[in-house]
């Protein structure tokens, strides 16, 4: 379903929609990209929840909400749990040799993790990555382009690499609101903001010209943005990123 070449011009130049940088400008200031791992069925995380609503709001940060599913089983099952965002969080325990998975935790560009209800550790590692040089802080731009069938293309150009990397595509919800009815959130109403509903490999990059056409019957149904990550293979720091508005 999904359609590759490495022609990234000749299909640049059909795009029927105008095309967007991953980030413009000073490299350094290439948005960060936060994932939040939680849980409606977790006390300890709507602080976390809310504080990833602020972040959404910021120009200089991707905010993503990956509910997973083992807290399921203590009374509430999270509507967007998923054991696809379980998993990446388990991949991600193994790269930073974590003992176990927890919630809430954020993952800041794919770099390291911090908990995600202490709003001073976010923003200082985020504070952290922002001020990074370019030479410390890989960017490699993603852009992405609209076509007239609904469908988007993302091409990554050439560029030195020290490996190859993942181009992911998430879908996401901008906002839910959800009365808890049973488990440790029990009464309350609950707020979730970029919530990802499904995120997918589409292509493997490795240094040379890369274009990937994704069609959007492969991505969920009713989405409000689509967020292009390209991530170092295996879990690794995040290189570029871009946001596409549905």
């Amino acid at each position: 379903m999904t359609r590759r070449t490495f022609a990234a011009s000749a299909i640049a130049a059909g795009l029927a929609a105008s095309t967007g940088p991953a980030g413009a400008g000073d490299p350094r200031q290439r948005p960060v990209v936060v994932e939040l791992f939680t849980s409606q069925g977790c006390s300890s995380c709507p602080p976390a929840d809310a504080l990833l609503g602020e972040l959404a709001q910021r120009d200089d940060v991707v905010a993503l909400a990956f509910h997973i599913d083992y807290w399921d089983h203590i009374g509430w099952k999270d509507p967007f749990g998923d054991p696809l965002n379980t998993a990446r969080q388990r991949a991600y325990a193994a790269r930073y040799r974590q003992r176990t998975v927890y919630t809430p935790q954020m993952v800041i560009d794919g770099s390291g993790h911090v908990v995600g209800s202490r709003r001073g550790d976010v923003e200082a590692a985020i504070g952290a990555r922002l001020a990074m040089s370019p030479a410390q802080r890989v960017t490699i731009p993603v852009e992405y382009g609209r076509r007239s069938d609904g469908a988007v293309t993302v091409i990554v150009p050439k560029a030195a690499t020290t490996g190859p990397a993942d181009l992911l595509l998430a879908a996401i919800d901008a906002r839910h609101v959800t009365e808890v009815r049973r488990g440790e959130n029990s009464g309350r109403v609950l707020t979730d903001f970029n919530v990802v509903r499904s995120i997918a490999r589409i292509g493997t990059w490795d240094g040379s010209a890369l274009s990937v056409t994704v069609h959007a019957d492969t991505w969920h149904r009713g989405a409000d943005a689509l967020v292009i990550l390209l991530q170092a293979a295996d879990h690794g720091p995040v290189w570029g990123v871009a946001r596409v508005p549905l």
